[in-house]
């Protein structure tokens, strides 16, 4: 089977990120697979790189996804990226052709829902330590908040990461900013619920929901995180807590609340089972060493 690889100049840029793409057609020019290489901008992160492939069904096993893949791997030696990752779920054939090829599972996602008809209002009864209080807002953080914020965003640093060297993910006002402002732009709804321990005015804590434009389907958490000094008090449950219900009375119509979970993070896992989401999907994040391949 003829098959040609076009480089495409590909419009999803970003400020930390960009991405490379190739078309694969046929002998008649039909397209029959895409691959998609996000690299990385910020310097501790540039030995990575996110692999999206993808074939045609009725085109498969004519050996495309290789060729695919070759010019991907080819690529990603050109611009000095050392790892590639790529998610695919659990015993799908997107995971057997990439095990096939050397990549290796870095770490299991655990993807769960929380249906908001089914919600039991009780496991929104917590235990609140009286020596911290709650803090929301939407959109952008406000100013007096901002450094606070951002410093607390730290403790994601240990979240677990399974076999894959992430490298130092640093944060500061602006790319905090930019952030928030990124999700405004694009017409969804970032709510967001921190923890402020009393002595000192910081927050300790913080999680993330993104609600879509029209206030329907399914809202995204985005990050939940508590400095490691500040652990074992329930601060993620009252966090999460709160964050249900704000966006049950701001966004009525919201149908259910999606999150993913490392699967070695028991602790988050049970703030999780506690609040009733329910397991969908476990996917692999998986590694390949490209210099190796």
């Amino acid at each position: 089977m003829s098959i040609t690889l076009t480089p495409l100049t590909d419009p999803d840029f970003r400020p930390f990120s960009r991405r490379i793409a190739w078309l694969a057609a046929d002998a008649d020019g039909n397209p029959v697979g895409s691959a998609f290489l996000r690299l990385n901008s910020r310097e501790s992160h540039a030995h990575l790189a996110e692999l999206e492939l993808n074939v045609h069904p009725a085109e498969r096993r004519r050996g495309i996804g290789a060729r695919l893949l070759d010019a991907v791997v080819a690529a990603a030696r050109a611009h000095e990226v050392r790892t590639i990752l790529a998610d695919t779920p659990d015993d799908s054939p997107a995971y057997h052709f990439l095990t096939a090829r050397g990549f290796t599972i870095g770490l299991t996602l655990v993807y769960a829902r929380l249906r908001l008809a089914d919600l039991n209002d009780a496991v929104l009864i917590v235990p609140q330590d009286p020596g911290y209080r709650l803090q929301s807002w939407a959109g952008v953080v406000p100013d007096e908040l901002a450094q606070t914020f951002t410093d607390a965003r730290s403790g994601m640093d240990d979240a677990p990461s399974g076999d894959i060297a992430y490298g130092d993910d640093t944060w500061d006002l602006e790319r905090t900013r930019h952030a928030a402002r990124v999700i405004e732009q694009r017409g969804d709804h970032l709510s967001t619920v921190a923890a402020v321990d009393r002595s000192t005015g910081t927050i300790v804590g913080f999680t993330e929901l993104v609600v879509p434009g029209n206030g329907k389907g399914d809202a995204q958490h985005y990050g939940t995180a508590v400095l490691p000094a500040h652990r074992g008090r329930g601060l993620a449950l009252w966090m999460k807590a709160e964050q249900i219900r704000l966006v049950r009375t701001h966004f009525p119509d919201l149908d259910g609340l999606l999150t993913d979970t490392v699967s070695t993070n028991l602790p988050m896992q049970r703030v999780n089972d506690h609040l009733g989401y329910l397991p969908t999907e476990t996917t692999h994040r998986c590694t390949l060493d490209v210099c190796t391949y």
